[in-house]
């Protein structure tokens, strides 16, 4: 199989509904992502086929979860090393203002080439540790996959959630032990079973809305 058909499989089975040249866009993505990878180191996925699955659709496996539900909402993807799951959802959800965080200079300037190659006029990057991070404009969401432990992703950017925002961590196998370790008033209490197409895995999402 290609990536292309890949691709075309994985969406279809999503049910989500792209703006016209999305999947081109997706495949260009993945093209960057690879080349700058040969230097860069940002990924571990080297195979075409697997990085269709494990990174643009896991990655937009959680876009119908994320309560993004007015444009003028937005949406932060904290330590997004390569872009996930920030540069798919930004190219599947052209109304959503995406802001990039990492702390590593050169994968923000992979994110940066890729914005601009990609033309995705709604995605920003920041550069810089998230804990010292003080945007001027909180967020509605806060997604992460690269945060390993749930409790350090809600200490380190629970400052980020505008009031009645969300912290979305993306998890692999149900995270029993970490969700034991986190607070109750964190309200880590919505945990989603993802079915990613063309991927085996378990992938879960943790929604952690704060307690008032």
């Amino acid at each position: 199989m290609t990536p292309e058909a890949a691709l075309e499989r994985g969406l279809a089975q999503l049910a989500l509904t792209l703006p016209e040249g999305a999947p081109e866009r997706l495949l260009a993505f993945l093209a960057l992502l690879a080349k700058w990878n040969r230097t860069y180191n940002l990924t571990a996925i080297r195979d075409p086929l697997k990085m269709v699955s494990h990174h643009v659709l896991d990655s937009l496996a959680v876009a119908p979860h994320l309560p993004l539900r007015d444009e003028a909402d937005a949406l932060a993807d904290v330590g997004s090393g390569g872009g996930l799951p920030g540069i798919p959802l930004a190219i599947a959800r052209p109304g959503w203002h995406v802001t990039l965080n990492d702390s590593n200079q050169k994968k923000a300037t992979f994110m940066r080439q890729a914005a601009i190659e990609l033309a995705l006029r709604n995605v920003t990057v920041q550069t810089g540790r998230v804990e010292q991070w003080r945007p001027a404009k909180l967020f509605a969401v806060v997604i992460s996959r690269g945060f390993a432990e749930l409790a350090d992703f809600v200490t380190a950017c629970r400052h980020l959630v505008a009031p009645g925002g969300t912290l979305a961590a993306m998890k692999g196998v149900y995270p029993r032990e970490e969700l034991a370790r986190v607070p109750a008033a964190a309200g880590c209490g919505d945990v989603l079973r993802l079915r990613v197409p063309l991927l085996a895995a378990e992938r879960h999402l943790v929604l952690c809305r704060a307690v008032e």
